[in-house]
């Protein structure tokens, strides 16, 4: 025989059962969004006070050699963070061979930079800091300058129970990335169950996207990136930045670059791993016309036709996925 529960103890057993999975959340350092579960490795679990050192970091002038370039100068908020610029600045004016990628969503990356071979954000803080184009710092003459900093120093102290150095300066970092969370646009609130969230067109350039285009095989939801290294027939020559094969000397690998997630691309541009492409109609451009004939070329890149109400259709979906929620923390 079946047992009825008057709805008060059902009530009460389904907010016993939440609160036990917020807390086993809490626990375990989780942070569940419509992107899934974030990466966070175990010997560096987040934490506020974390996070604002982080922050604290990432906006610091004085990690470049000269003082004149922070990480938010190539990963400015205001632009999904980039910098809307082809090539990036780096110290001394010299400029960096790849377009600066949006690092909103960072925490959810299984492998980090455009060569797709990096297991962890902890170990990526250090390649732009040492980076000859970029910031140009050698570690140890940077923690020296850091520690002598009484903020730093005591922050260090205060969270790690050690002295400023270069664990601290990339776990923190790292943990402020893996703040920056950018998952409310109105296509994540029509998925959600809101169908009023995004318009006609939009719905129709959805179904254009992943149903008759079937772009969700490089870039599918909620992520809009499969994370992989692509070789998207850009370039019948890729010059001096072949892409992956500089991480390990495989012919297979020239010309595949990491495929970007396409959230907040309304605001990312110019486009792609050399920012050549300055605008979404011209990404679009390259698309349709099947790209260059490059051996190493996805072979479901082909050749096809929009109308002009497809294209239409298409960017409005496109742009759908635009989420500035984040800038309430950096206004």
């Amino acid at each position: 025989m079946r047992m009825q529960y008057p709805f008060s103890i059902i009530l009460l057993i389904g907010t016993i059962c939440l609160s036990l999975f917020l807390f086993q959340c809490k626990a375990t350092n989780q942070i569940i969004t419509p992107m899934g579960e974030a990466l966070i490795p175990s010997e560096n679990p987040t934490t506020q006070d974390k996070i604002e050192l982080g922050r604290k970091l990432f906006f610091d002038k004085r990690l470049s050699s000269d003082e004149t370039i922070s990480c938010s100068s190539c990963h400015l908020p205001e632009f999904a963070f980039t910098d809307r610029k082809k090539l990036s600045d780096g110290v001394e004016g010299r400029k960096t061979q790849r377009n600066s990628p949006s690092i909103l969503n960072a925490g959810y990356l299984p492998t980090v930079m455009f060569d797709a071979h990096l297991k962890t954000l902890e170990l990526q803080v250090i390649v732009p800091i040492q980076e000859h184009v970029e910031m140009d710092m050698n570690m140890v003459n940077l923690i020296r300058r850091l520690k002598n900093i009484d903020d730093y120093n005591e922050s260090a102290k205060r969270i790690y129970n050690r002295e400023f150095d270069a664990y601290v300066l990339t776990r923190s970092i790292s943990a402020f990335e893996r703040s920056l969370i950018s998952q409310n646009s109105r296509y994540d609130q029509y998925s959600a169950g809101n169908k009023k969230a995004l318009s006609k067109d939009e719905i129709q350039g959805w179904k254009l996207f992943s149903e008759v285009l079937h772009c969700i095989k490089c870039h599918p939801a909620p992520s809009f990136t499969n994370y992989l290294p692509e070789n998207n027939g850009l370039y019948l020559d890729y010059g001096s930045d072949l892409g992956r094969f500089r991480i390990f000397n495989d012919s297979n690998d020239i010309g595949k670059f990491k495929v970007p997630s396409l959230r907040n691309i309304a605001l990312t541009f110019p486009y792609m791993h050399d920012g050549s492409l300055e605008s979404l109609d011209a990404v679009l451009e390259h698309y349709q016309s099947g790209g260059k004939a490059h051996p190493n070329k996805n072979k479901i890149i082909q050749p096809f036709q929009l109308t002009d109400l497809q294209t239409m259709q298409l960017k409005k979906f496109l742009f759908s996925l635009t989420d500035t929620s984040y800038m309430s923390e950096f206004r």
